[in-house]
């Protein structure tokens, strides 16, 4: 007697589901052709990237607006000459360092994540979130032209407001401890 699996097998009717590896496997295999397609295009617009499993982005990399790597858990640095021309979120990332000729015309933020301290020279045009980091000390030389969020940092139980703005002249912003 034949079985009706059987028959459904036999005709691919019936396919058994792809094992959580291939599917991770396939899904980074879609973010990558996404970074491909959109450096293809030219750099523009927007990147949403979030949630995804990648684990780099290529040297030079440049986004014509906002940047999107929440909780992309694999992704351990950025490239060397990463460029955004809007905000950049690295919120949830296991991110310890920013390379040093970083460029973000809008705001970062790095909020719960593992960084402890910033390239010299750094420049945000917008505001610099580091809520909830274990971030011990601010280049003197950094420029944030929005505000600069401390709350929950090392730097926040140490010093004041005032002695914050001392240290880091280059805030335009508010000073949030």
């Amino acid at each position: 007697m034949i079985k009706l699996l059987d028959i459904l097998r036999e005709n691919k009717i019936l396919v058994p589901r792809r094992s959580p590896e291939e599917r991770q496997k396939n899904y980074l295999i879609a973010t990558q052709k996404k970074i491909q397609q959109y450096i293809k295009d030219g750099g523009k617009g927007d990147l949403d990237l979030r949630n995804t499993p990648i684990q780099s982005l290529p040297d030079g990399f440049k986004v014509g607006g906002y940047l999107n790597l929440i909780n992309c858990k694999n992704l351990k640095s950025l490239p060397d000459g990463l460029k955004v021309e809007g905000d950049l979120d690295l919120r949830g990332t296991p991110i310890q360092s920013l390379p040093p000729d970083l460029k973000v015309g809008g705001s970062l933020s790095l909020y719960g994540t593992p960084i402890q301290s910033l390239p010299p020279g750094l420049k945000v045009e917008g505001d610099l979130i580091l809520n909830n980091t274990p971030i011990q000390s601010l280049p003197p030389d950094l420029k944030v032209g929005g505000s600069l969020n401390l709350r929950g940092t090392p730097i926040s139980k140490k010093y004041t407001k005032e002695e914050v703005r001392k240290m880091v002249p280059g805030v335009k912003g508010g000073i949030y401890l």
